[in-house]
């Protein structure tokens, strides 16, 4: 498992995960048959590097944005996702993967809001984990319109 030992680790973790993001929703739309699905998901990436760029920001302005309270009281493991991309996934599994990694990226955004000292970090961040919902709902509707209308 991960150590987080300061806020860097922690900012660090998060520019990771949106850049894992980028690339997942990249390796998706090439896959992908339908140009709508196909354009979401690019539109999905562009969204996940702005998030990059936010974090990166933030980390560059240093940790005087943040409250004093340790990284590991933030139980991390919470945002872990324990299901990795597989190049044989089927389309079910990858939005179910998805989902699980913007529900994960919610969270951390949320836990990063309440410990932001500066009003507008705390902004920033609600945002980010509200645009994570909103990733999250949008691929929740595509599994109930394109899988369990299937089966």
């Amino acid at each position: 498992m991960k150590e987080f030992n300061n806020i860097n680790d922690v900012l660090d973790f998060a520019i990771g995960e949106e850049q894992a993001a980028v690339d997942f929703y990249l390796k998706l739309a090439d896959l992908s048959k339908n140009e709508s699905i196909k354009k979401a998901f690019h539109e999905f990436a562009e969204e996940e590097m702005a998030h990059k760029a936010k974090l990166m920001e933030v980390k560059a302005d240093g940790p005087a944005v943040f409250g004093t309270e340790k990284a590991e009281d933030m139980k991390l493991s919470d945002y872990l996702v324990d299901v990795k991309y597989r190049p044989d996934m089927s389309y079910e599994e990858a939005l179910i993967l998805v989902m699980k990694k913007e529900k994960a990226a919610f969270k951390l955004y949320t836990a990063l809001a309440d410990r932001a000292q500066q009003p507008e970090m705390r902004e920033m961040f609600l945002h980010l984990a509200q645009e994570e919902s909103k990733h999250k709902l949008s691929f929740e509707i595509e599994y109930d319109d394109h899988i369990l209308r299937e089966n």
